[in-house]
């Protein structure tokens, strides 16, 4: 959480509270943390020993609800799970293996996995998926590819770059889903 503040510099944000605890929090910071699961467990304050240096928690802010306000909302819970099927699947390693790699600054495998995530989790166009889609999941942190790169033309030679290899992509997953279920599939395509 942070608080916006204007200055003669231009505005400043100044961490006020963190979500979790992160590497380099100071020390203030991080009894505080203790002190919020000491509470949510229902713990007493504990008594410190006759030899031993006790420091008073952190005194506690009060924050107006009313001027809080929340940026950048973006999805993760349905992106992270196709992560997980994605490579359950292993469609990265059908990618890696099938999809050349060329001069282009992101690989085909990449945006083929960007093209699946997306039918996987709210089915829509490439124009769609370009405009909107992208920019409100979490996928540029957990991808590592901007939402500036990512755009409907590319989503489309995405497409053409993985049609070749649709036969393929059918053997593997028949195999795939006999591996992890012991049945034989057919798929309907």
């Amino acid at each position: 959480m942070v608080e916006s503040a204007r200055t003669a510099k231009g505005p400043r944000q100044k961490i006020v509270a963190t979500i979790g605890k992160l590497p380099g929090l100071n020390k203030e910071e991080y009894v505080g943390w203790e002190e919020i699961r000491r509470i949510l467990d229902g713990k007493p304050i504990p008594q410190p020993d006759l030899f031993e240096e006790y420091e008073d928690p952190p005194s506690w802010a009060t924050v107006n609800i009313n001027k809080v306000s929340v940026e950048r909302i973006r999805y993760f819970g349905d992106v992270c799970l196709g992560l997980l099927l994605w490579n359950k699947l292993g469609f990265a390693g059908f990618c890696k293996e099938y999809m050349e790699e060329g001069k282009e600054e992101i690989s085909w495998s990449v945006m083929a996995q960007i093209l699946v995530l997306a039918r996987f989790c709210a089915p829509s166009s490439e124009l769609q998926i370009a405009e909107s889609w992208y920019d409100r999941t979490a996928l540029d942190d957990l991808l590592g590819v901007h939402g500036d790169k990512v755009n409907y033309d590319r989503l489309y030679c995405a497409l053409d770059a993985l049609l070749p290899h649709k036969d393929e992509l059918c053997i593997h997953l028949q195999k795939r889903y006999g591996e992890l279920f012991g049945t034989a599939f057919d798929f309907l395509f």
